[in-house]
């Protein structure tokens, strides 16, 4: 897709430059550089806990007491 943008004059030779040092042109320079900084900003971006709560009723009442409650998050596991 072709578009135009503003580039300050020192900016734009800097970049030409370069450019041509490295033997690309100067839209693989830009391109690169747009990778470059939208990667940067992905790795930045917070992480972001999925909602992963189950529907079920929770503890209930009648569970007694906490050894109860232990044994019966343990049971099947070996302990």
């Amino acid at each position: 897709m072709k578009t135009t943008i503003e580039i300050a004059d020192p900016l734009l030779l800097d970049a030409r430059k370069l450019a041509e040092r490295e033997g690309v042109t100067l839209r693989a320079l830009v391109e690169r550089g747009l990778r470059l900084v939208i990667a940067e900003q992905k790795a930045a971006q917070p992480f972001k806990l999925r909602r992963a709560s189950d529907t079920g009723d929770g503890l209930q009442p009648d569970l007694a007491s906490w050894d109860r409650i232990r044994d019966l998050s343990y049971e099947g596991r070996g302990s």
